[in-house]
This record gives C-alpha cells, structure tokens and sequence, in this order.
C-alpha cells in the first residue's frame, strides 16, 4: 500500500458554466476586460461581481461563469490580479517612491493592506516591499534622490 493516499485533482464541473454558450461567453469576456481593463473599474473598492453583472445586463452567475472558464480563477482573483499589476508599476516608478505600501495599495483599489499584502504575495510569491527592494537593486540608477529637507536633518 502507497504511503500517501495522493489522488489527481479533477476540476469540479459547475452546472452552471455549461448554461452559458460559447459565443456569449465570448461576447461576455470581451465586455468583463473592457469594463475591469479598459475603464479601470478593478480600482473602485466598491465594484463587485453583481454591479459588473447589473452593467452588463446579466447576471452574477454568467459573470462568475465565464471568469471561471475564460480566465481559470474567481472574480476577485481576476480583478486583484489586475490591481497587482498595476501596483507593481507604481512601486517601481520613482514619482511614487515616497508612498506607503498602504498608499499604494488604496490607489490600485484594496480595500486594506492586508488584503493587499495577501493578494501580492500569492501572485509574486513575495512581499510588496520585497519587490519593491528587489527592483532597486536591480536598477540602482533609479534609486530616489533625497530631499533638500532630508538632506539638511542629516547635515544637522
């Protein structure tokens, strides 16, 4: 007998995906990337998957359904990732070196840090500060000047 009882993962196969035919499923991934992507709604804390479905004249079903299928995660994996994304580009520009985590973090549209922290890391599998580090000593040209005030508490 094996010593661990490991068996293949199977996807469950949700009723209701097989109630969305392919090409409204099509039509509808285009109209959930244009709103979430094109119009940055995945900023708004408070845009959820039913004001996504109420905007698009469906329902949360359909929605949850072609995020599943056409993307391979849920609705608030697909939007964080979106978040993420951009806030990795803020981190990483030298106007927004001065932000906090948490500042970053209210831009891109986390509703806390901790959500924030949590979904970056499950993501890119380190810190937001971590990344942030990482990408300075990569690129030490882009390290941020200090400022005049900065500069003379030092001096004093």
């Amino acid at each position: 007998m094996a010593k661990y009882n490991i068996t293949e993962k199977r996807e469950k196969e949700a009723a209701y995906r097989s109630l969305v035919n392919p090409q409204l499923m099509d039509e509808l991934k285009e109209k959930i990337l244009h709103v979430i992507v094109m119009q940055k709604k995945y900023k708004d804390k408070e845009y959820s998957a039913k004001k996504l479905a109420e905007d698009l004249g469906t329902n949360t079903r359909y929605i949850s359904a072609v995020v599943n299928v056409q993307f391979h995660m849920n609705y608030t994996t697909f939007v964080n990732k979106f978040r993420i994304e951009e806030a990795m580009t803020i981190m990483v520009d030298r106007r927004y070196q001065s932000l906090t985590m948490e500042e970053v973090s209210d831009m891109v549209g986390f509703s806390n840090r901790q959500s924030f922290y949590a979904s970056f890391y499950k993501f890119m599998n380190m810190t937001p500060r971590d990344y942030r580090m990482q990408h300075f000593e990569h690129h030490p040209s882009e390290k941020v000047k200090k400022s005049k005030k900065t500069r003379k508490k030092e001096n004093v």
